[in-house]
């Protein structure tokens, strides 16, 4: 009797002990699995996601995240903070006479800025906007035409920490918006600035 309840017990353990491995092995191969399609959606992203130019709408994170550290609120803007403003930019396809929510307004240089992607895509040129805070140590503004920069904004697929060469700049209030353009829908989207805006209605 005794014999048979010692190998009932080492029967039961074994058992447990495979399911226990079961599952590890299972989880492994899920994780492996949800990694690999990760990292396969992140190495197209740039090449298949510049529909009407270099600045194709998915190309751009779905939320801009918060404006960049030391950047000036403006504190009277034409359009405050909830205005409903049309769009005139064509920064990105369907952007143009799309509809748009202001969910920011700051009084700050804004930069044109062309460069080469870093993950070795094609190069961009006159990508509007960068604003003076998204330059690594600028110095004082407004920098001159033709200023060689880094960039410390990441508005689309491999522009953080890429070298770029100032186009021109303004000297306007500069917005961020929530839109829909191209099919996809934008918060916190950087930048548009006051004379690529009109009331809407």
């Amino acid at each position: 009797m005794k014999h048979r309840t010692t190998l009932v017990a080492f029967t039961l353990t074994s058992v447990l002990a495979l399911a226990a491995c079961g599952g590890e092995t299972a989880t492994d191969t899920t994780t492996t699995t949800t990694t690999s399609e990760t990292t396969a959606t992140t190495t197209t992203t740039p090449d298949s996601t510049r529909p009407g130019g270099p600045h194709g709408a998915h190309d751009h994170p779905a939320h801009g995240g918060q404006p960049p550290a030391g950047i000036q609120t403006e504190e009277n803007p034409t359009y405050p903070v909830g205005s409903q403003v049309i769009l005139t930019a064509d920064h990105m396809p369907g952007m143009n006479g799309a509809e748009a929510t202001i969910s920011g307004a700051f009084d700050t240089t804004v930069y044109s800025v062309s460069f080469t992607p870093r993950h070795g895509g094609e190069p961009v040129t006159d990508h509007r906007w960068v604003v003076h805070e998204e330059l690594v140590n600028p110095g004082e503004a407004p920098l001159p035409d033709g200023t060689q920069v880094v960039l410390d904004a990441g508005h689309m697929s491999g522009m953080q920490g890429a070298e770029a060469t100032i186009d021109y700049s303004t000297q306007e209030t500069v917005y961020m918006v929530d839109l829909t353009a191209g099919g996809m829908t934008m918060t916190n989207h950087k930048w548009v600035t006051e004379s690529e805006l009109r009331p809407a209605g």
